[in-house]
């Protein structure tokens, strides 16, 4: 009996003492007071504000003895994401050791995804020795009663979650579908006019900007290019503009805040937004938990014309999409040539691409088929080179000569192109509609076959190696025509509308009343594309070589 005693008062004075050295380790960790509270939350009123929220857990921490209190707060942000930035600082300060108590409101406020909760409340919390409180739901670490409902709570969080994010996309999409912009950031170039439900107003400050973008373009500049230009510039890029307007900020302008990225002018330039239009739901997530952008297809979003005023005119506009689907690339020396993207081979249908050097005199840059110069080996087709001062002064002289037409003989200039585009059309309308339908009966025709291979390789007629080498070269066949069934049927849908390019041509051509020399704007302004010929006589200068020029809107004058 005395030893046992003796052994039961060693035991009770080892207890102690731990639990001494317990005391004195958690006088270093902080008891952590987290907050949350979403977009959504807001509208449930005052129960769930942060300042509410600080209030119930000062209170309890106060009432129930936990010291060394530190405050983390996480306002307007998702329980269904934890990239919250209060809440990531306090992650790091758990597995550091430095948490002895984590306290919020209630289970909610944690996050409303089942899984990561669980994951928290379960694994982690546990392995970093933190004991985890939810006051409204009964919920605390150290006592293992009362604890049995929790993973229910939070799979009704997260249905919850789940809940409200239907109804906003429900909500959204109905918005969008009335013409309301449904965007939260302001567009860079205008503002909010609160006093009108918030429509779009320009910016006085940086609607010159956005202009100055578009110019740059026309004027021959990549993305890249412009965005040095812009910083040369000292101009604030939008995210440093928005923090400026929004914060008041009067210190110097840093050069951070002048770096733009091409992706932000890439955004600019094709933002339909700046022509006064507003297209909504060009963007969605693929969840409510998964937030990842997804483009929408175009014919699903949601498209307004003339809804606000425009920063940037049709013309500009049209000049600057030109540009960009030319894909204009520098050369190996830095420059871009204003030509890109409009040069073709008459033979092959390939894009001539620009040939220069150091040591080559600029009177003898050219341009040769791209195909041609790819593989010269196989000799596939020829180089159909032409110098560019040569097409420089034959595509000036055709531009000043059909613009003077459309401008000082309207009538008889709008007849002829009339006559000529509309037999000419009809032409290509009927060639490739013969050629859609060829298509269509060739697809019908694949189809037939199929079912019949099917049946057969089913009966047993055709065995199961011949079946999969047949059905794989006619999968292929028809995976072709599907391809360009609809390229034709755009196409053929262009032609049918184009007779009423006529009279925009000549609007145009009314504003350029004296053109002294061709810049990319002009070019791009006029010009569709141009149609290189091989000569009479390769190699000889004096041979006729024959240049197909098609202006916008009308095609080809001859």
């Amino acid at each position: 009996m005395v030893c046992r005693k003796l052994k039961l008062h060693t035991l009770n004075r080892f207890d102690s003492e731990t639990e001494v050295k317990i005391n004195i380790s958690n006088q270093n960790k902080i008891t952590a007071l987290y907050c949350r509270l979403s977009q959504e939350d807001e509208n449930k009123g005052d129960s769930d504000s942060i300042i509410n929220q600080k209030a119930i857990l000062t209170k309890y921490a106060k009432d129930n003895g936990f010291e060394n209190v530190q405050t983390f707060v996480d306002d307007g942000y998702s329980g269904v994401n934890f990239n919250r930035p209060a809440f990531q600082e306090l992650l790091e300060l758990m597995e550091n050791g430095k948490v002895a108590v984590l306290i919020t409101k209630d289970l909610s406020r944690l996050g409303r995804n089942y899984i990561e909760v669980g994951n928290y409340t379960e694994i982690l919390f546990p392995r970093w020795n933190v004991r985890y409180i939810a006051i409204n739901d009964n919920f605390d670490s150290l006592y293992s009663d009362g604890n049995e409902l929790a993973p229910f709570k939070n799979l009704f969080n997260e249905w919850y979650a789940r809940d409200t994010s239907k109804k906003i996309r429900a909500v959204k999409k109905a918005q969008a579908g009335r013409g309301e912009r449904i965007g939260t950031t302001t567009p860079y170039g205008y503002l909010r006019d609160k006093e009108h439900g918030g429509r779009l107003i320009v910016d006085e400050e940086t609607a010159p900007n956005v202009k100055l973008i578009f110019q740059l373009c026309v004027s021959g500049m990549g993305t890249s290019m412009i965005a040095n230009e812009l910083k040369k510039r000292k101009i604030l890029q939008p995210s440093a503009y928005r923090h400026k307007r929004e914060c008041s900020v009067t210190e110097n302008i840093l050069d951070e805040e002048c770096r733009w990225c091409s992706k932000s002018v890439s955004n600019i330039l094709e933002n339909e937004l700046y022509l006064g239009h507003t297209i909504n739901c060009r963007y969605t997530s693929v969840s409510y938990k998964d937030k990842r952008r997804i483009t929408v297809p175009k014919d699903k979003q949601y498209r307004f014309e003339n809804t606000h005023e425009a920063i940037i005119d049709k013309e500009t506009w049209d000049i600057v999409q030109k540009v960009r689907s030319g894909r204009r690339r520098m050369n190996m020396i830095g420059d871009v040539n204003k030509y890109s993207g409009l040069l073709y081979c008459a033979d092959c249908g390939s894009k001539l691409t620009f040939y220069r050097g150091r040591t080559i005199e600029p009177e003898k840059f050219c341009f040769i088929c791209s195909h041609y110069r790819k593989d010269t080996s196989t000799w596939q087709c020829t180089p159909h080179n032409i110098r560019e001062v040569i097409l420089d002064r034959i595509v000036l002289e055709e531009i000043r000569r059909v613009t003077y037409l459309a401008r000082t003989k309207t009538n008889e200039f709008a007849e002829y192109v009339s006559q000529k585009t509309s037999s000419q059309s009809h032409r290509e309308i009927n060639t490739k509609s013969s050629e859609l339908e060829k298509l269509k009966r060739r697809d019908n025709e694949l189809n037939a076959i199929f079912k019949r291979l099917y049946e057969d390789n089913i009966l047993g007629r055709l065995p199961d190696e011949q079946f999969k080498l047949l059905s794989d070269g006619y999968l292929s066949e028809q995976k072709e025509i599907k391809e360009k069934m609809p390229v034709l049927e755009s196409e053929i849908e262009r032609l049918k509308t184009e007779s009423a390019g006529i009279d925009r041509f000549i609007e145009i051509a009314k504003k350029y009343t004296d053109i002294q020399e061709l810049t990319t704007e002009i070019l791009r302004t006029f010009i569709e594309k141009i149609v290189i010929h091989e000569r009479d006589k390769r190699h000889s200068k004096l041979a006729n070589q024959q240049i197909d020029i098609y202006f916008t809107h009308i095609g080809n004058i001859v």
